[in-house]
């Protein structure tokens, strides 16, 4: 890779400092450059929290097509009282009584009564240094305060039992449908499903709040509002000074899971957000001082690239380049002039941020608006990246689709394609280099390069097949 991109919406400087630190230390041992690209976060609408969902682990071994279990859950129990990490990896882990773990030994049974009141045992498999392993070779589920017994003549009375500690709550999600109503609130109170009466009717409506409460001053009834990536769409139907109505109008047919911390666009509503948080402000300072390039994200106007341009003018004489992230449907519709702005500066770009770009400007136009930008980047002489879930597939399972690997070769337009993590991303990286080195002799940019095609030597060569060179110079050919 040339550059490495770190998104400042997640951790702090110090973890910053040290991934930098990390991408030296590479620079020093392959004898290679890399540049740093730094992400402002920006006003990054998303969904509030969600009231947790109950404390509850539930151990499902696996079975085979005949019922039989292949592979019983493994369950690491420490003690509560100083608990120790499991060794390997667990499918749970619990926390009981220190004097009741000691007394177990390989081979031993536990016994209980599960939260379903079923009976279930568990086989104390091994015991190691912090805790000990058993196995559960049925389905359990297990709450905070499940008595687990010693089997008779490990102990007697009360010593036989122990209580589980407390454990995590599950994750919640509020589930949606078309149809259904979903109350958007000003504050980050946890929000939550719909309650129904026993017929199963609505009594009070899904709630959920807002990161960014102001743009309810924006809105206005019939806009449209996308969340998750555009997976669940809706019309607002009625503003309200503490809450908008939502009427969702487009979900999975059998319902959608939404879930705290997910985006919100709003593409209709001429929302008066920044570009610069006052987070992104205090970045700059790391930004400024460590970073070759410096993403300017939800850049929807000449004064938001303005805005910067001021910010940076304050750290000195060092002046990272500036990269604008086109997501909005409004950056797109003022490009030119963002781009004109932009150009004052010795250094600029512009991403196509693809995944917020899609849900605003609607996923069966996003091709003829990547296509604009890439157009009119191209006569300003800006150079582009081309990002957004490219080999995604590759990166995260280690197995690429087939579109994946087209929409890479089309990332060749650009100058620059940016890869998101993944535990497959050396080899994404590989095959991205693989396909753009390949593709490089057909296209530069937006001019095809008429590269001579590999089928043009399969083709047969006889006496009545003979070259097309040949056949132009025959008289009367054409």
């Amino acid at each position: 890779m040339d550059c490495m991109c770190i998104n400042c919406a997640h951790d702090d400087a110090a973890t910053w400092e040290r991934m930098i630190g990390q991408l030296r230390r590479a620079e020093q041992s392959l004898g290679r450059s890399c540049r740093v690209v730094m992400d402002l976060a920006g006003p990054k609408l998303r969904t509030g929290p969600i009231e947790p969902g109950p404390a509850v682990v539930r151990a499902c071994p696996r079975r085979d097509a005949f019922g039989r279990v292949i592979a019983p859950d493994r369950i690491w129990l420490t003690a509560e009282e100083a608990p120790h990490p499991p060794p390997s990896p667990a499918d749970a882990c619990l926390l009981v009584s220190a004097s009741w773990l000691a007394r177990l030994r390989t081979g031993k049974c536990v016994k209980l009564t599960d939260a379903r009141d079923a009976r279930r045992v568990f086989t104390v498999v091994d015991v190691a240094d912090g805790g000990c392993w058993v196995e559960a070779s049925q389905t359990t589920s297990l709450v905070p305060g499940t008595v687990l017994l010693h089997e008779r003549g490990v102990a007697w009375g009360n010593s036989r039992e122990t209580s589980v500690g407390d454990l995590p709550p599950k994750e919640n999600a509020i589930s949606l449908c078309q149809g259904d109503l979903l109350v958007l609130t000003r504050d980050l109170r946890p929000g939550r499903s719909a309650t129904t009466d026993s017929s199963g009717r609505i009594l009070t409506p899904a709630m959920i709040g807002c990161t960014i409460p102001e743009v309810f001053d924006d809105v206005r009834s019939g806009d449209a509002i996308w969340f998750d990536n555009g997976k669940i769409g809706g019309v607002i139907e009625r503003v309200e000074d503490r809450h908008v109505l939502v009427r969702i109008m487009q979900a999975r047919l059998q319902g959608v899971k939404l879930r705290a911390d997910k985006g919100i666009n709003l593409p209709e509503s001429p929302l008066r957000l920044a570009a610069l948080t006052v987070k992104d402000l205090e970045d700059l300072i790391f930004v400024a001082q460590h970073a070759d390039v410096v993403e300017l994200s939800f850049a929807n106007s000449a004064r938001d690239i303005e805005m910067l341009q001021q910010q940076l003018a304050h750290f000195g004489n060092r002046q990272p380049a500036i990269v604008l992230k086109v997501e909005t449907r409004r950056a797109f519709e003022n490009l030119p002039e963002i781009l004109l702005t932009a150009m004052r500066m010795s250094c600029c770009g512009v991403m196509i941020a693809r995944g917020d770009l899609a849900v605003e400007c609607g996923f069966e136009r996003l091709a003829e608006v990547q296509e604009e930008i890439l157009w009119i980047c191209e006569a300003a002489h800006i150079p582009v990246i081309w990002a957004t879930q490219v080999l995604e597939t590759l990166g995260k399972e280690g197995m690429p689709s087939r579109a994946e690997i087209t929409d890479a070769a089309m990332g060749h337009r650009a100058e620059c394609v940016m890869l998101n993590k993944g535990p497959h991303m050396v080899s994404a990286v590989r095959v991205l280099d693989d396909i753009l080195r390949r593709m490089q002799a057909h296209q530069d940019k937006k001019r095809a390069m008429l590269r001579e095609l590999c089928l043009a030597h399969a083709l047969p060569v006889g006496p009545d097949t003979a070259p097309a060179t040949d056949r132009a110079n025959t008289p009367g050919s054409s």
